[in-house]
């Protein structure tokens, strides 16, 4: 099943610099992870924010609980998720593996 992840994150004004910078090294490494095993098969910035789209490639809604909760900043991230449908126009099958 696809999703559309969209998460913002929004640190906490008292949170300290090197605090952050650790979150941040856990979340690439995370996402790294996530994408080699192809569960997010991409992600994208938002121009201008703090926030990104991802595309998850997962067995259902439980699964995609438990990666998006995984995330180390999850607990500073608002995040919106959309599932996804084949549109009976796309093109981009091999792109995504549908």
């Amino acid at each position: 099943m696809l999703f559309l992840a969209r998460m913002d994150v929004v640190f906490p004004d008292s949170m300290d610099a090197v605090t952050k910078a650790d979150l941040q090294a856990q979340e690439k490494e995370y996402s790294g992870n996530l994408q080699r095993q192809g569960l997010m098969k991409g992600i994208w910035r938002v121009v201008g924010e703090y926030a990104n789209y991802s595309i998850f490639d997962v067995d259902g809604h439980d699964e995609l609980h438990e990666l998006l909760s995984g995330f180390p900043m999850f607990a500073h991230m608002n995040v919106k998720v959309t599932p996804l449908a084949k549109h009976p126009n796309a093109t981009l099958d091999d792109f995504f593996g549908a």
